[in-house]
């Protein structure tokens, strides 16, 4: 369940809305007609718990954790929770969305600041800045040493949104080569920053100089970057993570530079922070390390302290366009009808951006008579589909603006009669062009009572629930294909939960899929395409 918009403020009313900053920050101006502003940073708990009841709104940094306890003692009066930056860890958002409260933060502020430091991660690695300065402290003056020009070097950007993209720009002042990877974001993108595109990871490792990443955490990111791909990297290359830890691997890393196959690395943030005494970067050679410090300049902490309580205001006025981390919820009306459809729309947007990311047409088509105007499940259906993309999480809110930022097109049909259900879903994602080949990817679904499933792969007819992980696979409809493919999954000892076929027509072109207790590696997953009743094969999670 998520939370619900604030009522518009009567601006005319004697009793100004009140907000607690209870953090430390640099909020700005504090003066708002129709707001009373109490900051006071470094407020221990005891005393947030007794105030709280007073105030409309809270505004916090990382420091002070907003859990049931807080948001219990807060009372019906807290409509609005602000945090300064971009995290909300410190927050517990499904208990915040229960209980009806709109969490804002402020993740833009820090893009400039935080890129500075991955490419000051960059130069520093490049003239070895952390060997010369140990050396020189420890009374060696080693003036042999030799480092790197960045100047027609060439970088690797993986992952080109805000801050990526702000990084590109400020190597391109270093006359350095760009390439950038990043299959969500539009060809328009890349010619406007003047930025090369890689079609794959792999095709960006093998030409780069020097590799930074700015991607989300997610469960496709963790760990991107592991032995494998540094062994692709050219021997005396750089690697710098200062987006999060655990996105280049810190084993991997760590051997790549005792190895002496990196040049050197710079690093910002660790899986588990802060680090343990004994922790492998420490003791690594050529690499350099800061506390996360990415957000920490004057000048971010300035913009994010006036940006988190300018959204604060705007939310309690009403104005929930910017910075929402949940949604406010659809009426209750509207998501008893629609929960399920909603649901199903997450679903099929989040298959489609595995099957097919980085599309910049999207088609929701809606057949039959729904129980309701079905215009939000498009909004789901890219809520789905950008979810672990973006440097912003996409809700109920801000999933159009992305799709818009990323130059996706939406399209909406209705069809009066659905052929083979009451009501169905069909998603359709084009993506390529620009020289590219053109390819289309169609995935469609139904509700049954409450629950989804899928009924559409391609122009296959399946159904299936659509939960863990879905092995999709064609071949011609001849017997033994399945009996084939079960016995490799049993050799691994993968289980199958369950199974659904499709074909276009007797002897012609089919589709399987089994929904899989576990996930497949890519070794496995090139097994299953190498047998010779498999066509194609592709591995999704739902």
């Amino acid at each position: 369940m998520t939370a619900t918009a604030p009522a518009q403020a009567d601006q005319t009313a004697a009793t100004p809305l009140r907000v607690l900053i209870c953090d430390e920050m640099n909020p700005g101006d504090l003066n708002h007609p129709g707001f009373q502003i109490d900051y006071q940073g470094n407020m221990d708990r005891a005393e947030t718990l007794r105030r709280l009841p007073e105030y409309d709104a809270l505004i916090t940094r990382s420091r002070t954790k907003v859990d049931r306890e807080l948001i219990d003692a807060a009372g019906p009066r807290l409509k609005v929770i602000g945090r300064g930056g971009v995290g909300v860890d410190n927050i517990d958002l499904d208990y915040a969305s229960l209980r009806g409260l709109l969490v804002l933060n402020a993740p833009e502020s820090n893009n400039v600041s935080a890129a500075e430091l991955a490419v000051m991660h960059l130069m520093a690695a490049a003239r070895g800045l952390t060997r010369s300065d140990s050396k020189t402290r420890a009374g060696q003056w080693d003036r042999k040493y030799l480092g790197l020009e960045l100047k027609d070097k060439t970088l690797g950007i993986v992952g080109l949104g805000r801050i990526g993209s702000i990084v590109a720009d400020r190597a391109q002042g270093l006359r350095m080569h760009v390439v950038a990877f990043d299959p969500y974001v539009p060809d328009s993108k890349f010619e406007r920053l003047g930025v090369t595109r890689a079609a794959t990871l792999d095709e960006l490792l093998s030409q780069v100089d020097a590799i930074t990443v700015h991607t989300p955490l997610t469960d496709e990111t963790r760990g991107m970057i592991g032995a494998e791909q540094l062994a692709r990297l050219k021997k005396g290359a750089i690697a710098v993570n200062a987006a999060r830890g655990g996105i280049i691997d810190e084993q991997a890393l760590v051997d790549a530079l005792h190895s002496g196959h990196l040049f050197a690395a710079g690093v910002d943030v660790f899986v588990d922070e802060p680090p343990a005494p004994d922790h492998i970067f420490l003791g690594a050679p050529n690499l350099g390390i800061t506390a996360h410090l990415g957000a920490n300049t004057f000048e971010a902490q300035e913009r994010v302290g006036a940006e988190i309580v300018s959204r604060v205001l705007d939310a309690l006025h009403g104005d929930v366009s910017k910075g929402a981390v949940n949604a406010p919820a659809l009426d209750a009306k509207t998501l008893e009808a629609l929960g399920g459809y909603l649901k199903l729309g997450e679903k099929l947007g989040r298959v489609l951006a595995q099957l097919l990311p980085g599309a910049h047409d999207v088609e929701v088509s809606f057949r039959g008579e729904f129980p309701a105007d079905p215009a939000p499940v498009v909004t789901s259906v890219l809520v789905g589909y950008l979810s672990g993309i973006t440097d912003e999480t996409p809700n109920m809110i801000n999933a159009r603006a992305l799709a818009r930022e990323r130059g996706v097109n939406i399209a909406i049909r209705e069809e009066q009669d659905s052929p083979d259900y009451q009501t169905e879903v069909i998603v359709k994602v084009t993506g390529g062009g620009r020289g590219e080949k053109e390819r289309t990817r169609t995935v469609g679904g139904t509700v049954f009572g409450r629950n989804p499933r899928l009924t559409r792969l391609r122009d296959f007819r399946v159904e299936l629930e659509p939960e863990g992980f879905i092995l999709i696979a064609s071949n011609q409809d001849k017997p033994g294909a399945v009996a084939k493919l079960s016995t490799l999954l049993g050799s691994w000892g993968v289980n199958i939960a369950g199974m659904a076929l499709g074909r276009a027509e007797k002897g012609g072109q089919a589709l399987f899929t089994l929904t899989l207790d576990d996930a497949l590696t890519a070794e496995q997953l090139d097994q299953v395409r190498a047998l010779d009743v498999i066509d194609s094969a592709y591995l999704v999670r739902a």
